[in-house]
């Protein structure tokens, strides 16, 4: 064995370098390291005699791109070197074993997996890389994943154009179709999240990866709903997940299958929107109110885990018991008051005053207000309740009669104006209506406003009381006394009298004899032309004379002819000259004249 030793000392350069010609170059920069191999081989040699070949084969073993595994021997500032059981160790800058707090993760003598990036770099040194190698490790996992159709963690990182990039080792894309069962409005939420994914599409050499987390989700889904299948029937209490939520209702996953609650069926009180009771990831429990298990639809309650409150409001609340309550609604019909939880009532606009007049309930009321109401009607199978402020006051209606009879006359100002009367202001927040038709004698007056303004203090008579109606009726012709009291003294059948034409018609002429006396020449009692037909050359304003025919009392209305001018006699021209007394010496003398004519012309 001595000569074996011997002849090898002598050739142990040769020998060596010629089986690795850079051993030489590594004796010289690491001569304890060479020494140490040189006695390994030395060992190796009294063992077998073939050992320059074992060791050529472990050389040829390690190959540049392969993971392999070593053990730290040393570290450095700069460097980690690792043992990889070749001629010399490796090298791996320290960054890459530094942790996010800046320590060194690793130490002497702990194994790593790492990748020999290069056999030897123009210094002769090992090139190795931690890095790199977990990137393989990785690549090696995801095939390994995909093939078997496994899962894979990751942490979603960020937002990217039609998705969201994922942290799986790798950097892996999860488009925004496969983040979910249903689209993600906004799939910000996701980020920072950690999740199960499954690979469905990887390309090693252009480094994509394309996730799914829909994928997982439907065969988890898949499974849930089996289950939930066996137990899923009417009356079912159940518990789901509020998977998501619109203006009509809830959307729950009882686990494989989605139901609705309908926005009807949330509570017995008044939901405004469902997301002002709940958001999407609450946990809820639910009854079964309906299941078609053909179509899989399924409707839900919540508010039918708890008793109906209408159930038993009419042996709970009776017709004029005065209740607290809350105003939840306001409609141009009424407010909306709730009694208790579930369970409103009605006050309508005709309830909230005795003498107010309410256009809109926001005029008195707002949302929020609490009030004392009276009840005045319940109907637990219409779930109906009819409420009333007004009636917690006395009704000024029923004194009213007392202190203002019909036929009294009463002052006030004027509260309003209208086409068709003013509103005089009475007390106790009454006011009471003068029509149009009650203001004078006369023709009705077509503006009020022309005669009268608002503020006015005006005097009137009482005509009609209708507390049922609650309606107030004055006049102001009647302070005055009926001219029709006189005038059919005065306007005799077969009197003349001369007027002025205020309207004409297709059947006659409207003349007004004096102020608010008004007759009608009727087109049948008219003077014909030559050709005896009624003339037509009359207009508004013209002066003309006419006999009254006929009077009516109770319709107000007087006939008149101007056909019967030619049969006046000379009493009627008396009589005429006699009831306008008042009239301009002027007209009478022609009247007068006009007379004394017709009766010469008979004469002769």
């Amino acid at each position: 064995m001595e000569n074996v030793t011997d002849e090898m000392a002598e050739k142990e350069p040769s020998m060596i370098e010629d089986v690795d010609p850079t051993f030489a170059n590594d004796r010289k920069a690491f001569p304890e390291q060479v020494e140490s191999d040189y006695d390994e081989i030395e060992d190796q040699a009294q063992d077998s005699p073939n050992f320059m070949e074992l060791y050529e084969e472990s050389l040829k073993s390690i190959q540049e791109g392969k993971v392999i595994k070593g053990e730290i021997v040393q570290i450095d500032n700069e460097f980690v070197l690792v043992d990889i059981g070749y001629k010399s160790e490796g090298q791996i800058r320290i960054s890459e074993f530094m942790g996010s707090d800046g320590e060194v993760t690793v130490k002497v003598g702990q194994e790593v997996d790492v990748l020999l990036v290069r056999k030897e770099d123009k210094e002769g040194r090992i090139i190795l890389s931690k890095e790199k190698a977990a990137a393989v490790k990785i690549w090696d996992d995801v095939e390994e994943t995909y093939k078997n159709h496994g899962i894979i963690r990751g942490k979603i990182l960020s937002r990217v154009k039609g998705g969201l990039s994922v942290d799986i080792g790798l950097q892996a894309f999860l488009p925004g179709s496969q983040a979910d069962l249903r689209p993600i409005r906004d799939l910000d939420t996701l980020i920072g999240t950690e999740n199960d994914f499954m690979i469905v599409k990887y390309e090693k050499a252009q480094g994509n990866i394309v996730l799914s987390r829909r994928a997982l989700l439907e065969v988890e889904r898949k499974a849930l709903r089996e289950k939930t299948l066996e137990v899923l029937e009417k009356d079912a209490i159940l518990k789901g997940i509020v998977g998501g939520i619109a203006d009509f209702g809830l959307f729950i996953d009882l686990g494989g299958i989605d139901g609705l609650v309908h926005i009807t069926d949330i509570s017995w009180r008044r939901v405004r929107h469902p997301s002002d009771m709940f958001n999407v990831g609450d946990e809820l429990t639910v009854k079964v109110l309906s299941f078609d298990r053909e179509k899989e639809k399924v409707s839900l309650g919540i508010k039918q885990l708890t008793p109906d409150p209408w159930q038993e409001a009419q042996e709970k609340y009776t017709a004029g018991t005065k209740i607290n309550g809350r105003v939840v609604g306001l409609k141009e019909y009424g407010a909306f008051v709730e009694v208790e939880e579930g369970m409103e009532g009605l006050v309508h606009v005709s309830e909230m005053s005795w003498t107010g007049k309410i256009n809109h309930p926001s005029q008195i009321l707002n949302v929020g207000d609490d009030l004392e109401v009276m009840i005045l009607d319940v109907d637990s199978a219409k779930k109906r309740m009819s409420l009333s402020i007004k009636q917690l006051e006395p009704n000024p209606w029923d004194s009213i009669a007392e202190n203002y009879p019909v036929g009294t006359t009463i002052e006030g100002k004027i509260k309003n104006i209208t086409d068709f009367g003013i509103f005089i202001g009475i007390a106790e927040g009454i006011d009471g209506l003068v029509h149009a038709s009650d203001m004078t004698w006369g023709k009705p007056i077509k503006q009020p406003s022309e005669l009268y303004t608002k503020g006015q203090e005006v005097q009137a008579v009482v005509l009609n009381i209708d507390k049922g109606n609650e309606r107030f009726s004055l006049g102001i012709k009647q302070l005055e006394p009926d001219p029709w009291d006189i005038i059919p003294e005065t306007y005799k059948p077969g009197t003349l009298f001369e007027g002025v034409i205020t309207n004409i018609t297709d059947f006659g002429l409207f003349v007004e004899l004096e102020s608010g006396v008004e007759g009608l020449v009727h087109i049948s009692e008219l003077p014909n032309d030559k050709e005896g037909n009624p003339p037509s050359h009359f207009q508004v304003g013209d002066v003309i004379q006419a006999k009254v025919v006929s009077i009516s009392r109770k319709d107000k209305k007087i006939r008149l002819s101007m056909q019967k001018l030619d049969e006046s006699t000379e009493e009627d021209i008396h009589s005429y000259v006699s009831n306008h007394k008042g009239a301009t010496s002027n007209l009478g003398e022609l009247l007068k004249e006009e007379m004394t004519n017709q009766k010469e012309r008979t004469l002769l």
